[in-house]
């Protein structure tokens, strides 16, 4: 199961908003819940349970995460982000696509943003994500669409944002 599912947990897990340096972490924490359960797992059913399993674990993480980039005067402390890149030009595009797009991610609700990851990121099909997370086709459809939606009016005013910035 690790072998087969490793790194789709560990896409899965970044992209549910885990930070980078602890995605490992995570993704091993959702190994271990598997292992505790192991009898609880329904043959043919490895990958929803670990795809649900990771989105609680990513959830935690995240909850986690806010508790600790609070300081005690209030403010927020920046993440470090290492990734080695050629050029400190591509690697400051890269940094930047990256939080833009943990920025929208982290505004959609968590039922949104995990259909929204399998199918847009991942690539997964709709049916696919159905039976993973043991959803209605349409109701993958439903969140898959207010995903798209709420997506698109984020990038939006990230954009109109920019442009007021750049006439500046």
């Amino acid at each position: 199961m690790f072998d087969q599912h490793y790194d789709v947990v560990w896409r899965s897990l970044r992209r549910f908003g885990v930070a980078s340096d602890e995605v490992d972490d995570a993704a091993q924490e959702v190994f271990i819940v598997a292992a505790r359960r192991l009898d609880d797992i329904e043959i043919g059913k490895e990958r929803s349970f670990l795809f649900s399993t990771a989105m609680r674990v990513a959830s935690d993480a995240r909850r986690a995460r806010a508790r600790r980039r609070t300081t005690a005067d209030g403010s927020e402390a920046l993440a470090e982000v290492k990734d080695p890149c050629p050029t400190a030009d591509v690697l400051s595009d890269r940094l930047r696509a990256r939080e833009l797009l943990d920025q929208v991610l982290d505004t959609m609700s968590e039922d949104q943003r995990s259909v929204f990851v399998l199918f847009e990121l991942e690539g997964m099909t709709m049916a696919a994500i159905a039976e993973d997370l043991d959803l209605p086709s349409g109701t993958v459809a439903s969140r898959l669409r207010r995903a798209r939606e709420h997506y698109q009016r984020q990038v939006d005013r990230l954009r109109a944002t920019l442009e007021r910035t750049e006439v500046v």
